[in-house]
């Protein structure tokens, strides 16, 4: 069954509907899935772009008993409901299971328990203690521990896992020994959107599943190999039900060995930054995770440890060990006494060596931030930012500085080994390469209160039908962030003889979150984005696809509009003496 909305009910200001629609389907006996499917939504938590939508996995299992696995997003409020009760009246519900408190699968918890207030619910510590501050009112409860089990009857008997981390302190999975389903929620998940329930299509969704783990697994490499511990004791796993994407069936052990393969490598990653926070307090949590985006996106692993989650102390000493770098979150002053003792051991552990950050969390009552910074210093840690200093709700730019942030670290820890690097290249090939020229572009882009530039030369164009070209942008540039597939940017074309101010200004460093347009003249394209008004012409453009090559990303785009300011002009070139960097 398969429900749809496409009504905008704003008649004063109407705007493009979102695809909104519901899937059901029996995945195995006494087992139906409830996916939500968000079609076109290009942007999850503001910091993690999206191309091909995402869904909102929930589960309904029927023994004597029955149970719901997690529940979807605010947005399908009315079409999970009608659909819900198509299916059973909610009153019949004996227990809901959360995976995690995460709001897009648990944005409906509250309107559940209102329509079945005697429904059990069924968590992990944390997870309740968020729940009791989400809901905000009296339900019941039962917190499972790891190895846990409840009988649903009829042979369900669900096995929890705890699984924190994966990607939130409170996460659990669940294992249903009848139909050998593991309910994962996040964790193999991707965000894919397709009428298709299953993985059958690999080739067709294994780019979305890298992507997904890179984003925000990978940075929990040591959970994710905890958790696949665990998950080895139960019997054999025939399906994974995520709540992202499709769920796994054809394709179980191999999408399972390639989550082991890529958390050890990055638990053995040469480099590595540690990010330090207290998830529930204040923004921390999010925060963080931009600050990791941008970490790796200069081929950086990450570690992010949850100091308010319960942490071994002597994993805590060995990890900060080995990094080169730490980014640290500021605690509230009335932290617990364990939050303040792994605080410590953090502060006890750091050596002259490395490089280190600081930011704000939000909540209130952050620590002030500056006696650490001198503390740090005064061990000789090396400043890699200024402290990114929250006074209000974050927007998007808030986000966007935080990303830069992670990327200056990263940049500064890998620096001399980068060198070394291009040093290693054949002085003969690296001439020849240095005399493919280009033009002198600048690239200009803008969402939401975020904008960025930056200076290119590898641009071509690529296509006449459509009207499209190519860019090279590195992974490790800020701009590339706001350059996501339906992004929509400005190609700046620069003038011969007529290009040096704005080049020597775009090639400045600039700190995180600082005005690239500061200074310079620019008036707004249709979109919103800066035009360089000294520029010798301009065009608007739109993300039509990328190709991954290596340190880069090969952006290809259609124009949709354009300008020559002076048609006697001739486009400025860029000859190179090296091919190894700009």
């Amino acid at each position: 069954m398969v429900l749809l909305t496409d009504r905008n009910d704003n008649q004063e200001n109407p705007t493009p509907a979102k695809r909104l629609t519901i899937q059901t389907v029996e995945i195995d006996q006494d087992t139906t899935t409830i996916r939500s499917l968000d079609w076109d939504r290009d942007r999850f938590d503001i910091e993690f772009g999206l191309q091909n939508g995402t869904t909102y996995n929930s589960f309904l299992i029927r023994g004597e008993k029955t149970a719901l696995v997690d529940t979807s997003h605010e947005k399908f409020r009315q079409l999970y409901f009608d659909t819900l009760t198509g299916l059973i009246n909610p009153q019949d519900i004996d227990y809901l299971i959360i995976s995690h408190t995460e709001p897009d699968h648990s944005g409906l918890v509250k309107d559940l328990l209102q329509k079945a207030p005697d429904i059990t619910v069924v968590a992990s510590k944390v997870a309740i203690q968020f729940l009791e501050n989400l809901v905000h009112q009296p339900f019941k409860s039962r917190i499972v521990k790891n190895g846990d089990r409840l009988d649903l009857g009829n042979g369900h008997e669900f096995q929890f896992v705890i699984a924190p981390n994966l990607h939130w302190p409170d996460t659990i999975f669940s294992f249903d020994h009848k139909t050998q389903i593991l309910y994962t929620c996040d964790a193999f998940g991707m965000h894919y959107c397709s009428d298709l329930t299953f993985d059958e299509n690999l080739p067709e969704i294994e780019e979305d599943f890298k992507y997904y783990y890179d984003c925000l697994m990978g940075p929990n490499a040591r959970s994710v190999l905890s958790a696949l511990k665990k998950m080895a004791e139960l019997k054999t796993i025939k399906m994974v039900a995520t709540g992202h994407g499709p769920l796994l069936s054809h394709n179980v052990d191999e999408l399972i060995g390639r989550y082991r393969h890529w958390s050890q490598n990055q638990t053995k990653a040469e480099t590595t930054v540690g990010v330090f926070y207290v998830s529930e307090y204040g923004y921390s949590d999010r925060l963080a995770q931009s600050l990791t985006k941008g970490i790796v996106k200069t081929d950086v692993a990450v570690e992010m440890v949850d100091l308010g989650g319960g942490v071994d102390l002597q994993e805590l000493r060995e990890l900060v060990g080995r990094c080169k770098g730490i980014i640290v979150g500021m605690n509230p002053t009335t932290a617990n006494t364990n939050i303040q003792t792994a605080f410590s051991t953090v502060l006890g552990s750091v050596n002259e060596k490395q490089a280190v950050g600081i930011f704000e969390t939000g909540g209130g009552d952050d620590e002030p931030t500056y006696p650490l910074l001198n503390q740090f210093r005064s061990l000789g840690l090396k400043v890699a930012f200024p402290v990114i200093e929250i006074r209000e709700t974050p927007t998007d730019n808030t986000f966007q500085k935080c990303e830069e942030a992670g990327t200056d670290i990263g940049q500064l820890v890998t620096k001399e080994k980068n060198i070394k690097a291009m040093k290693s290249l054949g002085a003969d090939l690296d001439k020849a390469l240095g005399r493919i020229s280009g033009g002198l572009y600048i690239i200009t882009a803008k969402k939401g209160d975020a904008s960025s530039a930056m200076l290119a030369s590898w641009v071509s164009q690529a296509s006449f039908k459509p009207l499209g070209f190519s860019i090279a942008v590195a992974k490790d540039r800020a701009i590339e962030s706001l350059m996501q597939v339906g992004d929509r940017f400005v190609l700046n074309i620069l003038e011969e003889g007529n290009y040096q101010q704005l080049m020597k200004h775009f090639l400045k460093r600039f700190a995180p979150g600082a005005d690239r347009f500061e200074g310079v003249k620019t008036q707004p394209a249709e979109n919103g984005t800066p035009i360089l008004s000294d520029a010798l012409a301009y065009i608007e453009c739109e993300v039509v696809s990328r190709m991954d090559c290596g340190d880069h990303w090969a952006v290809y785009s259609t124009v949709y509009a354009g300008r020559v300011s002076k048609p006697e002009s001739l486009t400025a070139v860029h000859h190179r003496k090296v091919g190894n960097h700009y």
